[in-house]
């Protein structure tokens, strides 16, 4: 698939739904629990099935998280237990820029 910008996905397999912040123009392999994520916001007709036992590290709401070499960023809507994950690599949460000290 390929990912755009504002799009909303949602795993086929758990509760899991992100927005797409961040893309690279080319064909992206997004996964949640090792299940290809389709378009939309929540979970569709053919949302059977459990996430993989390896894919289950779960999406947490509110967070981010980013592939920085691919240049994807996902922002997660929904949580669940399913790992989000590119092209077969699990995506790591995208940790805060620190503050700027103030002396």
């Amino acid at each position: 698939m390929r990912p755009r910008v504002g799009q909303m996905l949602a795993s086929t397999v758990d509760t899991t739904a992100v927005i797409v912040v961040r893309c690279p123009d080319e064909d992206l392999d997004i996964t949640c629990g090792g299940a290809a994520m389709t378009e939309g916001n929540g979970p569709g007709p053919g949302a059977t099935g459990a996430p993989a036992p390896d894919q289950m590290g779960g999406a947490l709401l509110g967070k981010r998280y980013a592939d920085e070499n691919l240049g994807l960023e996902l922002l997660c809507t929904k949580p669940g237990p399913g790992t989000l994950a590119v092209n077969g690599v699990p995506m790591p949460m995208k940790s805060a820029k620190p503050l700027p000290a103030s002396d």
